[in-house]
């Protein structure tokens, strides 16, 4: 039986009070999430795809003067690359619809640079809504990549291509089922064949796209999905393509200073402890060195462990991982991709399987009634957390196990729907009658959605984590320790 302790007579007190009153709630603690993107987040990994006329002119970059009828893949299968996606336990996936070639998957009228006029299906094809019958088929979420660049339009840097992506934006927000996310990339302006001008063009990344306006008609005809871009609003790159987070992370960004295209790329990774708009991190990694398919790297697939440690690095680090799968040639997700995500993805559920605080008593030092519970860090719920009163945001969580185990990383988790608040803690282990620190080499600084950290391997029947700082009352909904071999 597990038992749960408080800390001094004034506690004692505080419980019998309690008992006659109603606890308040947490007061939230700004910014926040919406719904959108706590559910988003909570799908953790999800898949991007890379695929058109690069993958047929061996090119990762088109400068936009490819022959569209290069793009003829013999064998493409859309359900092929979703049961790929299902068996990796990825969540959705994302398409690049147009990459900055200016090439569009999907059979638009409003450019001949597109799938109609290409050999596959004689011209009959529409690889977006192949993609998202197959998400819808077999249940996960998609989404769409539309580069603001377009390297192959004449009129690229005038007002007249604005009206053009706003038109294409329409189409893809309007025919093809709800969207989780909309991706828009930080990669525009610089030479291109521009109808033939091939010529070097700059344009005012701030300004040019008119992003408010675009992130509005996203939220017009797909209001829950998350907006993807180096100044959020749903979301933000994290600063690098190695799919790897800041060890501290905040969910957050100035508004007033961050825009798509941003150049302090280096802060998107932290974010912005004092930013007042909510914008988690995502990491987008390629599974090969590419983002497209080339041959040459069948033999250089990102390994199981390569892989795993992206997601302690990612995930458990308060982001996303978005991982890429460059399709090959023949329009199906290579054999090798394939094998090592899914094997990714057993280690993921084997090493994380066995929550060792699944049997232990728990202490602690404040809580705020019996609502908010410190037995509700192990009970599997995100949506019931230990909550300490409005004036403590510093707090001891303490286990202990019937008997001594080996465990090596610990995982926490803050209620993100009344913000993210942990600036630091400390992770101690009991031995020899007294409390050591754990051996790790990350900072315990910020939580968030998810945190997994990492240390020498202790032997204990004792381990506690100290809250030492946070932004208002703690608001914990899970501690779970593990050891991952």
């Amino acid at each position: 039986m597990k038992r749960y302790y408080i800390k001094s007579v004034l506690a004692l007190l505080s419980l019998s009070f309690y008992s006659c009153n109603e606890v308040t709630s947490p007061s939230p603690v700004y910014p926040l999430p919406t719904k959108a993107q706590v559910e988003w987040q909570k799908m953790e990994t999800y898949a991007f795809v890379h695929f058109g006329l690069n993958t047929f002119n061996d090119s990762e970059w088109g400068y936009g003067d490819s022959d569209p009828a290069t793009f003829n893949p013999a064998r493409l299968d859309c359900e092929q690359w979703v049961k790929t996606f299902v068996n990796t336990g990825m969540k959705g996936v994302i398409l690049t619809a147009k990459h900055h070639d200016g090439f569009c998957l999907w059979p638009t009228k409003l450019t001949e640079y597109c799938i109609r006029n290409t050999p596959y299906k004689n011209g009959k094809g529409d690889l977006v809504r192949e993609l998202s019958e197959a998400c819808k088929k077999y249940g996960i979420k998609f989404g769409i990549y539309l580069s603001p660049w377009d390297r192959n339009r004449a009129d690229y840097g005038t007002e007249e291509y604005i009206e053009y992506y706003n038109k294409q934006l329409e189409e893809l927000l309007t025919n093809y089922g709800d969207l989780f996310e909309v991706w828009f990339d930080g990669a525009n302006g610089g030479d291109g064949w521009y109808g033939g001008a091939k010529e070097m063009r700059r344009i005012d990344k701030r300004n040019y796209y008119d992003f408010p306006n675009l992130f509005a008609k996203v939220n017009k005809y797909q209001p829950d999905a998350v907006i993807f871009s180096d100044g959020g609003t749903g979301c933000r790159w994290v600063g690098n393509e190695k799919g790897i987070a800041g060890e501290t992370n905040w969910s957050f960004l100035r508004s007033v200073d961050v825009y798509p295209g941003y150049p302090n790329h280096w802060e998107l990774n932290s974010g912005h402890e004092d930013g007042d708009q909510w914008s988690a991190g995502e990491c987008d990694v390629s599974i090969r060195p590419g983002w497209f398919y080339h041959p040459e790297e069948d033999e250089k697939v990102k390994t199981v462990d390569e892989l795993t440690e992206l997601y302690y690095c990612s995930v458990g680090r308060n982001a996303t991982l978005l991982l890429n799968f460059p399709v090959d040639r023949n329009g199906l997700v290579h054999p090798t991709d394939s094998v090592n995500a899914v094997d990714f993805y057993k280690n993921i559920k084997k090493q994380l399987n066995n929550n060792i605080l699944a049997d232990a008593s728990v202490y602690v030092s404040d809580y705020r009634g019996r609502k908010y519970s410190p037995k509700n860090v192990c009970d599997g719920n995100f949506d019931t957390y230990w909550a300490t009163n409005d004036s403590v945001p510093s707090a001891t969580i303490e286990f202990t196990l019937p008997h001594q185990r080996k465990i090596n990383s610990l995982l926490i988790q803050e209620y993100i729907p009344l913000g993210q608040r942990v600036k630091s803690f400390r992770i101690e282990y009991y031995d020899n009658g007294k409390w050591n620190s754990v051996k790790t080499k990350e900072k315990t600084t910020t939580v968030g959605y998810k945190r997994i950290v990492r240390f020498e391997e202790i032997t204990t029947d004792k381990i506690r984590v100290m809250f030492e700082d946070a932004r208002g009352c703690l608001c914990i909904s899970s501690v779970e320790a593990y050891r991952i071999l």
